[in-house]
This record gives C-alpha cells, sequence and structure tokens, in this order.
C-alpha cells in the first residue's frame, strides 16, 4: 500500500519558463514577479515540510528568492527555474539543520500549532487528521530521505531532476526514494 503517489517521467517545464529565464537573464523586474506568483505556493510548501518548523521558514524563503534575483544574470538559458529554487531552498535548509535535529519536544509543539489569526498555506494545508498524521510522518524522516520525496511525490520533478537537485547519481535517487516510501508506510501504519 502506497501513501504518496511518486509522479513518473519528467513533468514538462512550462513553456513559459524558457522565455522567463531570458527575461530574468535581461534584468526584467516583471519576469521576476511572474516566476514568484507561479512559484510560491510550491516553494513555501516544500520548504515548510523540509524545514519542519516556523521558525527561520520566512527567513528561507525570502532569502532563495533574493538569491533568484542576485543571479538572475548569471542563470544558464537552459536553466528550470523550478528545479533551481529547491536546490537553493534546499540548501539553505540543510545549512541550518547540520547543526540541529527534530527532537520530540520540538516536534510535538509543531504539531500543536494552531493558525491562529493569519493562517498561511501551510496551515491550511493541515486541515484534516489525516493530513496532519502524513505531515508528522513525513517529519519523522531523516532529512535525506524527506527530501527526495517531498521533491518527486509531493512536488513532482522526475526522479532525474531530483537527483540533481539533491546531486545525487539517479540510482542513489532512485534507492533513496524507495526507502523513504518504505519508512513512511511504516510510520503510517505505526498505532
Amino acid at each position: 500500500m502506497h501513501f504518496l503517489v511518486v509522479h513518473e517521467g519528467p513533468p514538462s517545464p512550462p513553456p513559459e519558463d524558457a522565455r522567463l529565464v531570458e527575461r530574468l537573464r535581461a534584468g526584467d523586474v516583471q519576469a521576476f514577479d511572474v516566476l514568484y506568483r507561479r512559484y510560491e505556493r510550491r516553494l513555501a510548501g516544500f520548504v515548510a515540510r523540509l524545514h519542519g518548523r516556523r521558525e527561520g521558514l520566512e527567513d528561507v524563503l525570502q532569502e532563495t528568492w533574493l538569491r533568484l534575483a542576485q543571479n538572475a544574470g548569471r542563470l544558464r538559458p537552459d536553466t528550470q527555474l523550478l528545479p533551481w529554487l529547491f536546490t537553493v531552498a534546499r540548501n539553505l535548509v540543510i545549512g541550518r539543520h547540520r547543526w540541529r535535529i527534530l527532537d520530540a519536544d520540538r516536534l510535538f509543539a509543531w504539531s500543536r500549532m494552531t493558525a491562529a489569526d493569519n493562517p498561511t498555506p501551510f496551515d491550511l494545508h493541515l486541515a484534516s487528521e489525516a493530513e496532519r498524521r502524513l505531515e508528522l510522518a513525513l517529519l519523522e524522516l531523516p532529512l535525506k530521505y524527506r527530501e527526495v520525496l517531498l521533491l518527486v511525490a509531493v512536488e513532482g520533478l522526475s526522479q532525474k531532476d531530483a537527483a540533481a537537485v539533491l546531486d545525487l547519481t539517479h540510482d542513489a535517487a532512485r534507492q533513496r526514494l524507495a526507502r523513504a516510501r518504505q519508512m513512511m508506510q511504516t510510520l503510517l501504519e505505526a498505532p
């Protein structure tokens, strides 16, 4: 029984992305705005799940977008924008996690978050109990398994693109994904 569906085959980047890359390379600020509107929610969801806590979440997102703005003129013409954003965000999260490990107290506190006045897209996503269980199980995965699962099963990147984001061979990413799915199934079947 599989709880997360893995997207098969490489998804095609929107055809407009190639044009956006050209525009970004030329310094077109409106291209950045279009890109931001197109991918802000997906990036926020990926970072929220990967990061695992609210603390520092906005900093990672802002730094990711800032790095795009700073590097726009140096993008390669064949840059796939969404994998590029995921790579930058992942590296920022990894940098923050290098000296921290989610302990049970923080995991419990995170699971009890409430969206008091201004629910974020992430808070709204956690509306049902089943989704809450999935999110908590996802947080229990070691980071190296969580990130591949998020990229492929949630964000719809191909295994090849996920391998590139994670700086892994395709076989290593495929094996890591299989292990992540097994671990998720075990976590979700536990009482």
